[in-house]
């Protein structure tokens, strides 16, 4: 029961949960486990099954997109405070990119088959997450489209 209660407390001080109300932290306190990545390790990888999102307590973790015979490309940097993981919320719920733990990561763990099911059994909760992972999804798409441009950038012809 001291672990529930102390992940109850973890999520009320998570910024992406902010202004929940007691009910939906202890309905989302019963899907999250508390989680810890060494430095230098794969959290998730490309087209593997999304069934977890995280919320990061501590650490620096880089999210990546790899080609054949090409270096990894840096999408974006998530740091304390952040949200891992979107490709949970939409099928067919697998990774569509490559996360690494730069640092130590400690981070809370939600499953996701059972916050779709509460979700789905409480359309406020299934609204109130949606409306707070479209932004999420959203500054990650644009990181995405930003380093994508800066790769593919066509030199800029000097005027005569």
């Amino acid at each position: 029961m001291g672990d529930i209660v102390r992940i109850h407390q973890m999520l009320g001080e998570h910024p992406f949960l902010g202004e929940l109300p007691e009910s939906v932290l202890e309905t989302l306190a019963g899907c999250a486990s508390n989680c810890m990545f060494a430095a230098d390790s794969i959290i998730f990888r490309d087209g593997q099954p999304a069934q977890h999102f995280y919320l990061l307590r501590y650490g620096t973790v880089s999210l990546e997109i790899r080609s054949p015979g090409r270096e990894a490309l840096l999408i974006d940097t998530l740091y304390d405070g952040d949200v891992l993981g979107w490709s949970w919320l939409l099928p067919p719920y697998r990774w569509n990119m490559d996360a690494h733990a730069m640092t130590v990561v400690r981070a809370l763990a939600f499953d996701a088959a059972c916050l779709r099911s509460k979700a789905e059994a409480d359309p406020a909760l299934g609204y109130e997450l949606y409306r707070r992972f479209v932004p999420v999804m959203g500054r990650r798409l644009m990181a995405a489209r930003m380093q994508l441009a800066d790769l593919y950038a066509r030199p800029v012809k000097a005027c005569r």
